[in-house]
């Protein structure tokens, strides 16, 4: 496979790695033109190399399936200023006056703690109330609790807070350095994981081929069970790439602002109430008709609702399963909840990434959730050209934390400096109402690839496939 951006390699042997857990065993030519180090990326861990080989994957594995199901390899082309802003699309979209969208609370944020530092992540109503409770902080206005919330933190170390938090319902970690991450139990097991795993879950029939000319997932059915940012930027690749992506939220577990926009473009977007008995009728209707389930929630949270892979592989022979989760699904920490922003603190990319070695920093995007997110395209895809040449499905997992050790294997780098500003304008496209965001990265066979479903409707679809 050819390369073209890239002084030293470092995105071809990425490259190859990821095609390897995917099981691509040879490819056709990819052309990645650009910077290959847009300034918009700068930051001392390859954050950019990671970000190009996990788009790069992604319509690899697409063109692998479109080799399954039509007998061609298109031509994929990918530019590294697109990827750029692509990683940082929730902070490049614009409502219609052009104002950027707030993506964090006022609670989400680092706090000093006795002996160092804590991230807590607060957005959601349900996990600030937990925090709060966690320290006995009476409810009120952001302005009004976090006085009380800093004091409580900052008397007790920075790991009793993260148990404290965890106990309670909430989420908070304590900063590690990359060293202290790799030597816990936590992150040895995460290690012992490679980025994409493929494990078998039954035979069914190969797939259909598709029409020549077809977008590679041209008419093939999703049905997205993620929130927030990792999953749904993989579905919504998906849409871009022709297939027919149905999102399902539960009515009275409300989306953010932010993602009520973002999270819904590429997709049709459905609210099925899964604790009632049409409701998961309604599920296991959707999932007789799906070609791919992909599911966002901790492990072992679907079990009740017969949405685990093996029930579903039961149940919905044929399915390909694609399971994202924070920290793995092995090791202490396998049924925990977690976002991009404790993840990084975690695994020792805050301490990492300081300026000054006295704070923690972060990343110039929310890479973990891009990357992963791009990956699980591709995992979904690679399964599916699986299945249209074996009629083997599989279930493929993912977890934030494998790809902040992916992105720590690399090491750091001198020379960057602080990032550089890029509003994306040269990717931005319209949504509709008024709103602007960032195209789907890569072209296939010269095409560029466009959203369908515009403008994104949060909740307002039927929960059934447009195809």
């Amino acid at each position: 496979m050819a390369v073209a951006a890239g002084d030293d390699g470092r995105v071809d042997d990425l490259l190859d790695g990821v095609l390897a857990d995917l099981g691509i065993a040879a490819a056709g030519e990819l052309e990645v033109t650009g910077d290959p180090r847009p300034a918009a990326l700068a930051a001392p861990l390859a954050v950019a190399d990671c970000a190009v080989a996990s788009v790069a994957a992604c319509l690899v594995a697409a063109a692998d399936l479109a080799l399954a199901r039509t007998g061609r390899w298109p031509a994929v082309a990918l530019d590294t200023g697109h990827v750029a802003a692509a990683v940082r699309g929730e902070a490049l979209l614009r409502d219609p006056a052009g104002r950027a969208v707030a993506g964090f609370a006022a609670l989400s944020r680092l706090w000093p703690a006795a002996d160092g530092w804590v991230r807590t992540h607060a957005n959601y109503p349900w996990h600030r109330e937990a925090l709060l409770a966690a320290f006995g902080v009476p409810d009120g206005p952001d302005t009004e609790v976090a006085g009380p919330l800093a004091e409580a933190i900052a008397g007790r170390p920075a790991r009793h807070v993260e148990r404290r938090v965890d106990e309670s319902g909430g989420l908070a970690v304590a900063a590690r350095t990359e060293a202290e991450w790799r030597a816990g139990d936590t992150g040895r097991a995460v290690a012992a994981t490679p980025l994409v795993t493929g494990e078998p879950l039954g035979t069914a029939a190969p797939l259909g081929r598709a029409a020549a000319g077809a977008l590679p997932a041209s008419r093939l059915r999703i049905l997205d069970l993620t929130r927030v940012i990792a999953g749904p930027v993989g579905t919504r690749m998906l849409g871009a790439l022709g297939a027919d992506v149905l999102r399902v939220d539960h009515p009275h577990r409300p989306e953010l602002p932010l993602h009520t926009v973002d999270g819904v473009v590429g997709k049709a977007s459905a609210v099925v109430d899964a604790g009632t008995e049409d409701g998961r009728r309604t599920l296991h209707a959707l999932l007789d008709e799906a070609d791919v389930l992909v599911t966002g929630y901790r492990p072992g949270a679907l079990r009740r609702l017969g949405l685990d892979p093996d029930q579903v592989a039961e149940r919905h022979p044929g399915t390909v399963v694609v399971t994202l989760s924070a920290w793995g699904t092995t090791g202490p920490w396998g049924g925990r909840r977690g976002f991009d922003s404790l993840v990084q603190i975690a695994t020792g990319i805050g301490w990492a990434t300081s300026r000054d070695g006295a704070r923690p920093g972060a990343l110039p995007c929310q890479l973990l959730d891009h990357a992963t997110g791009y990956l699980v395209a591709a995992g979904a895809l690679a399964a599916l050209a699986r299945r249209a040449r074996t009629g083997e499905t599989t279930h493929v997992r993912l977890s934030l934390a494998r790809t902040a050790q992916w992105l720590l294997d690399q090491g750091t780098r001198a020379g960057d400096g602080p990032p550089g500003a890029d509003d994306g304008d040269a990717y931005r496209v319209p949504l509709g109402d008024g709103w602007t965001g960032i195209a789907p990265p890569g072209r296939l066979d010269g095409r560029p690839l466009t959203w369908p479903h515009l403008p994104p409707r949060y909740g307002q679809a039927r929960p059934a496939f447009a195809t």
